[in-house]
């Protein structure tokens, strides 16, 4: 997963809109036999009312890993937050965000894991 985003931010660089790096991360996932899912709805239980797709998911790679795709000019605490959401909702385990908008990517690449609900 890293090596793909890693290849996308090489060819495309900071400064495009975060549909474009999906686009191509999904393109590069694809090419590389990596099975994931895109725009994946969440929805949200509240006091019974059901909010169907309170939220989406950018991708869902094997299963278990939500990747949030970011081109902000810095990460903030809500994207931190956000993630943890998903992953909480979703059941998965790890998550990744990856804000392209940075000279180099190892520098956007934020990992959170949550502990599984017993």
């Amino acid at each position: 997963m890293i090596g793909a985003a890693i290849e996308v931010h090489k060819v495309l660089r900071p400064g495009l809109l975060e549909s474009i790096y999906e686009e191509c991360l999904c393109h590069e996932f694809t090419g590389r036999g990596v099975p994931f899912t895109r725009q994946v709805p969440l929805d949200l239980v509240y006091k019974g009312l059901r909010v169907g797709s309170a939220y989406r998911m950018d991708l869902i790679v094997e299963g278990v890993v939500v990747v949030e795709v970011k081109a902000v000019a810095t990460l903030l605490p809500v994207h931190r937050a956000q993630l943890i959401t998903y992953l909480r909702r979703s059941g998965c385990p790890v998550g990744l965000l990856l804000n392209f908008n940075v000279p180099i990517l190892p520098e956007g690449i934020v990992r959170l894991a949550v502990r599984p609900r017993s």
